[in-house]
């Protein structure tokens, strides 16, 4: 039997660790954000959210938990027994994968060891980053094609159209900004925006196109044609009750934070902050980190709250004007934004 080295069973008890924080904060963020969702809407349409379970309505997510769990699990008359469980865990666990790149902060430095607050530092985490997001629609499209219902098969054929169309000029937006940057690392990306240098303000078509099409990836309105009430009852979780139910509905919110955060790491300089520099040599290394992973939670909720306030002020499209979107203006604009970044690179470099 071979015995592990001190160091490795140091450094698995490290990651173990942190998989555990971030799947905790990651799962915090999507269960409150349904609550802030509704407070938002409320706030919104000059109404009152949800107000009664806890002050201020606090505790109504675990509420809705309860009720999720607690609700019948019924099944309907379907050849695809297997795939209709297996389409809503597919969407949970593919929707949390993205966070394990996500760089939180620089090394914290505890009892003279230092820490690195990423689980997966990889220099292609941008490739890995893509090909997780196109693997999430998977688990819908498969729950979709198992319940045995028009109305449900309808909205996994719009969600698979949708995300081809969106993931094409989504690969293009990143491109260029792999062109500026140099690399797919995130953790390199981050800290090339150190202070105020962010890529939105270098490449602002290239976070126009990609803030569009994250929107189409996590099915968030205006592109949720997936699940369009008026046209498919619910789309592809109408058959879907008590936890498989609760699943779409959590991997459509952890979807979010993590687009949050790619957004935050890509163009708004992660979990930088002006001063860093500053606080780090007159305060310490892990107070300046901390306030570091703060800063990009901060930055995160802010984007999360821009996916809720769209949400509730732009109406749906129709699904024509979806794909003329995706196909006749966004394709065409994130081709000719590459060459626009390849003209400026020749000139300025």
């Amino acid at each position: 039997m071979k015995v592990l080295p001190y160091m490795e069973i140091s450094f698995i008890l490290e990651k173990l660790i942190l998989i555990i924080i971030v799947f905790a904060v990651t799962m915090f963020f999507a269960l409150y954000s349904t609550l802030a969702e509704r407070k938002v809407a409320g706030f919104i349409q000059d109404r009152y959210g949800p107000n009664r379970a806890g002050i201020f309505g606090i505790l109504q997510p675990l509420a809705d938990g309860a009720k999720l769990f607690s609700k019948e699990e019924f099944m309907p008359d379907t050849p695809n027994k297997v795939l209709f469980t297996i389409g809503p865990a597919m969407a949970m666990i593919v929707s949390l994968l993205g966070s394990a790149v996500i760089p939180w902060a620089n090394k914290f430095v505890i009892a003279g060891v230092e820490y690195i607050p990423q689980v997966a530092d990889i220099n292609i985490a941008l490739l890995y980053v893509v090909a997780v997001m196109s693997t999430a629609i998977y688990g819908i499209v498969i729950g979709a094609w198992a319940s045995n219902n028009k109305y449900s098969l309808m909205g996994g054929i719009r969600a698979g159209a949708q995300m081809v169309s969106y993931e094409v000029a989504m690969g293009l937006s990143l491109i260029a900004l792999v062109m500026m940057t140099g690399t797919f690392s995130l953790r390199e990306i981050t800290e090339q925006q150190a202070g105020f240098g962010w890529n939105a303000f270098y490449q602002p078509l290239t976070l126009f196109i990609f803030l569009i099409c994250s929107f189409a990836e996590c099915n968030r309105t205006p592109f949720d044609l997936a699940e369009c009430e008026s046209e498919l009852v619910n789309g592809h979780h109408t058959e879907f009750s008590s936890m498989k139910m609760g699943f779409y509905m959590f991997s459509e919110y952890v979807s979010m934070f993590f687009s949050s955060a790619l957004i935050s790491i890509l163009f708004f300089g992660g979990y930088n902050y002006p001063g860093m520099e500053w606080v780090a040599d007159n305060w310490g290394g892990n107070i300046a980190n901390t306030l570091a992973v703060l800063t990009l939670l901060g930055k995160i909720s802010f984007f999360i709250f821009f996916y809720m306030w769209v949400r509730w002020t732009i109406p749906r499209f129709r699904y024509d004007q979806l794909m003329r979107l995706g196909w006749k203006m966004l394709f065409p604009l994130a081709l000719f934004n590459i060459l626009l970044v390849g003209v400026l690179i020749l000139i300025f470099k």
